[in-house]
This record gives C-alpha cells, structure tokens and sequence, in this order.
C-alpha cells in the first residue's frame, strides 16, 4: 500500500516495566490520528496494561471506545526512547503512529522526502517565557 505522502518507520514497541518485552513493527506516520494505533493482539504479546479508555472517531466516521495506555516508543532514525500513549486497537488493524508520538519525539513528518524532522517545541508561549517575580 502505497500512498502518496504516506511514509513508514521501524518502531520498536516496549512493555515500560518489563523491557524486555517488545516487538519491532513497521508503522504508518498518521499525522491526522492524535495518538498511535496498535493492535491489541500485538500489546497483549508484550503484557501491555492499559490506563484508561478513550471515545475516538474513526476515519470512516465511526465512533468507537478503545482502551489506551503508556508504552515505550523507539523509533528508526530518531535518539532515545519515549513514553508515549497508544491505543489499543482491533486485532488487524494497521499500526499508526501519531501526532502525540511524533510531538514527545520533537519531529514533524516530511511527507515529500519521506522523514522526521526536529522541530522546535513551543513551551508555554509568551507566559512561559517571563521571569517569575521575586
């Protein structure tokens, strides 16, 4: 499947506690999905325990409950590993990996040239940027 724009990564997915636990898959770079989409079949290998839930809706229009949790993100070409929400999804689906991800591993998606690019992360605005009073 190959899309124009749309551009793959190796992600290493990681169980936080037990790190031993992981897999590699090959992900879709989905800047339109909020966080990252990996079937649950795949989490469950790995003893992935959720944190909660979330109501999405799908890109057919769907809407759907899915339970989410915090795992360990490394990601083909980019430094270190990052904690990083991810959704539980149906056995089957495709593996997405999100705004979210991309924003805590400060790239954007260059979809003509097929990257991830560093970026620089805004903190806070105008605010952010003042000296507190004494």
């Amino acid at each position: 499947m190959a899309v124009m724009g749309m551009f793959q990564k190796k992600v290493r997915v990681c169980n936080p506690i037990k790190k031993h636990l992981a897999f590699e898959q090959a992900f879709w770079i989905d800047t339109g999905a909020l966080y990252s989409y990996v079937p649950e079949d795949w989490l469950e290998k790995i003893e992935a325990e959720p944190s909660g839930s979330r109501d999405l809706v799908l890109a057919d229009g769907r809407t759907s409950r899915r339970l989410i949790g915090t795992l360990t993100l490394e990601v083909e070409g980019l430094e270190g590993a990052m904690g990083c929400p991810v959704i539980f999804a149906p056995p089957g689906s495709l593996f997405l990996l999100g705004a979210t991800a991309l924003e805590c591993f400060g790239v954007a998606a260059d979809p003509v040239n097929k990257q991830l690019k560093p970026i620089l992360s805004v903190i806070g605005g105008f605010l952010a940027s003042q000296t507190a009073p004494s």
